[in-house]
């Protein structure tokens, strides 16, 4: 379907403008965020996938660790790449939880899915050496790769220079960046719980979330 994009620095000021007119707290939209990444891993896993979740210190890490909660409740093997220390409140709290479920620390031998929730839509380009070396080990892996709301490393272009997503999830609506990616990566776009008022605020169409809370684009 066809849905208006929004440019990354639009979408930071929906996603603000969401939290301050609504009180949509940063830790529902994550907990959502990290739900329906965990429905989109589960339909390329099986029981005996290797799953391992790249996370850094900032709310896409805290969404990714919410799909390792969610996932090793389900009963998959969840293996956390914690690139930087986590020390933030909500994804500190969120990976305490994700342990206590049963997800481990570290990168496994071999991976068969792996999730970038390394660096959201404010990260920075270059990466840190430490971000680099997990990239390169992603995508020198034969692991199916998943990003959520944007690779890591991906330049204004849309060029991927860094994480070599097959999927990537978005969120709340597409971002103009993703419309560059080559045309074999698959984008989603998920529910994160903006009612239709923002949209509407924005001049954006609201994706048919109340038919499906992921949408392939």
């Amino acid at each position: 379907m066809k849905v208006t994009s929004l440019s990354l620095e639009a979408f930071k000021e929906m996603d603000y403008w969401a939290v301050e007119k609504y009180n949509l707290s940063i830790e529902l939209m994550m907990e959502n965020a990290g739900l329906q990444l965990a429905r989109l891993i589960a339909k390329k896993a099986n029981k005996s996938s290797v799953i391992t979740i790249g996370v850094g210190n900032g709310n896409n890490g805290g969404g990714g660790l919410v799909a390792a909660r969610r996932l090793t409740a389900w009963g998959y093997n969840v293996n956390l790449d914690l690139v930087v220390p986590i020390s933030k409140d909500l994804p500190k709290a969120q990976l305490e939880r994700a342990l206590l479920f049963g997800a481990k620390k570290g990168i496994p031998e071999t991976t068969d899915i792996w999730v970038d929730a390394y660096l959201g839509f404010s990260q920075r380009l270059p990466l840190s050496d430490a971000f680099a070396k997990s990239i390169a080990l992603a995508n020198g892996s034969s692991a199916f790769r998943i990003s959520l709301d944007i690779p890591v490393g991906i330049a204004k272009e849309g060029k991927l220079s860094g994480f070599k997503a097959n999927q990537v999830m978005t969120l709340a609506a597409p971002k103009t960046i993703l419309g560059k990616l080559p045309n074999e990566v698959e984008v989603y776009v998920a529910d994160l719980g903006i009612p239709k008022s923002v949209y509407e605020h924005f001049n954006i169409k609201m994706p048919n979330f109340k038919e499906h809370q992921l949408i392939a684009l």
